[in-house]
């Protein structure tokens, strides 16, 4: 159900071609982006450029995801791990070379298509720590701009203290 949900699965008729790409062997050298292989949403293609034999293809994606976009960044479109650049309002664009081009099926996608999306998955843990964390934070720092005598710590365990510690300032009372 969900991958129906989230995938262009359901669009894809008898004959589609689809892309499979093995997964990475660890142990050697990490080498361009680091994707999971799980699909976050789709996306639309909104145009397509021929760029004397390299294409720059347009997608319109969910705002939702918006922070989980950066300039140069990646994001994984069909299975294929590629650079994100010129993202504005709920559009971003990828370039895609001959070799990609010719061996993917980027080669059958026409404007209007859905496309499947796995976002960077660094990005995808820093937004969380970002909204799990940040309330956390700007308390402890705003305990810290008061004085000494005024802040009482009820710390249930190590851990706690070795993470106010992190933000304390160096030549501080602690």
């Amino acid at each position: 159900k969900e991958t129906l949900e989230k995938s262009s699965l359901g669009a894809l008729k008898k004959g589609d071609p689809i892309n499979i790409e093995r997964a990475m062997k660890m142990g050697g050298r990490l080498d361009g982006h680091m994707v999971q292989g799980h699909v976050d949403d789709t996306a639309k293609c909104v145009s397509i450029k021929d760029e004397n034999g390299s294409w720059i293809f347009e997608f319109e994606f969910n705002q939702k995801f918006e922070a989980l976009l950066i300039e140069k960044g990646s994001i994984c479109i069909n299975g294929i791990s590629l650079t994100v650049f010129n993202i504005h309002a709920n559009r971003f664009s990828v370039a895609i070379i001959p070799y990609t081009y010719e061996n993917t099926n980027f080669q059958a996608l026409r404007i209007g298509d859905l496309v499947n999306i796995e976002y960077d998955m660094i990005g995808k843990y820093l937004n969380r720590f970002k909204r799990t964390n940040v309330q956390k934070i700007v308390s402890l720092k705003d305990l810290l701009n008061k004085p000494i005598q005024e802040v009482t710590f009820n710390l249930k365990s190590s851990k706690e203290l070795d993470e106010i510690s992190k933000i304390l300032p160096e030549n501080g009372n602690t």
